[in-house]
């Protein structure tokens, strides 16, 4: 579906907004003529970006309704389950589940009021686990449930859901520790060949919000594993034993 006119006039909120998918959101979304709201941890980083926004588009526009909310903060910890402690999983959770439904809690007012439309960051992950970042995954497969929970019981309400599930995407979240703190130096652990730009990633995500679909695999080599996982999962339970076997995941804890 195409985006031309989707998002012009149109108030959306995004957390999670200071980098990698957030950001990109947030910058062609403003040149759709949306009014943005963004929200992240990093003041200085956002106030920066709100900055190069508003010279981009002209103005700073008063903000009447919502109608967009994209719950896009995350992290991710990562490591062999036995050096995980309860502790690493309960920061997990609070931050990828609890955050989104602080988000979801406090727009639902308005996105009743508008018949708005509530975005939410899963990942592949909510689909495919492998070894080393068991943490992650849980909470990746915990918005799925509750996305595939909500979504039959908001349209009752006339409240859009998209669930955005995105593989391997230009981003700073594998230089985050697992306590949430960034190492902007750390290497891209990832080799470069599939690791997908972050433009292209927030193009396949506007048309996919823009046509208010109920879930969007974001990336070719995303669709690729969860079609794996559903239809020859004895392949990707190969690739976690020989995974497991060389002592690791995709990301190792950066330093």
């Amino acid at each position: 579906m195409s985006t031309e006119g989707a998002f012009r006039g149109k108030v959306i909120l995004i957390t999670g907004a200071s980098s990698g998918i957030g950001e990109e959101l947030a910058e062609q979304l403003a040149r759709h003529g949306a009014l943005l709201t963004l929200c992240a941890r990093r003041a200085e980083v956002l106030a920066r970006l709100a900055e190069r926004i508003a010279d981009a588009s002209g103005s700073r526009p008063l903000v009447t309704k919502l109608d967009i909310v994209f719950a896009n903060a995350g992290f991710g910890v990562a490591g062999p389950f036995a050096k995980l402690s309860l502790a690493d999983y309960r920061r997990q959770f609070e931050t990828n589940v609890f955050g989104v439904l602080r988000t979801l809690y406090a727009a639902l007012p308005e996105m009743t009021r508008t018949g708005g439309q509530l975005v939410i960051t899963g990942s592949v992950a909510g689909w495919v686990a492998v070894p080393g970042v068991s943490a992650y995954a849980m909470s990746k497969f915990a918005l799925r449930a509750l996305a595939n929970s909500i979504t039959p019981e908001l349209a009752q309400q006339g409240v859009a859901v998209t669930l955005l599930s995105p593989g391997f995407i230009e981003s700073n979240i594998r230089r985050v520790d697992n306590r949430g703190r960034l190492h902007a130096d750390a290497p891209e652990p990832l080799p470069p060949w599939l690791v997908v730009s972050r433009r292209i990633a927030a193009r396949q995500i506007l048309r996919a919000v823009a046509g208010r679909r109920r879930e969007a695999i974001i990336t070719g080599h995303g669709r690729l594993l969860v079609a794996m996982e559903r239809f020859a999962p004895w392949i990707m339970r190969s690739v976690g034993r020989r995974m497991a076997a060389r002592g690791g995941g995709y990301r190792s804890e950066p330093v």
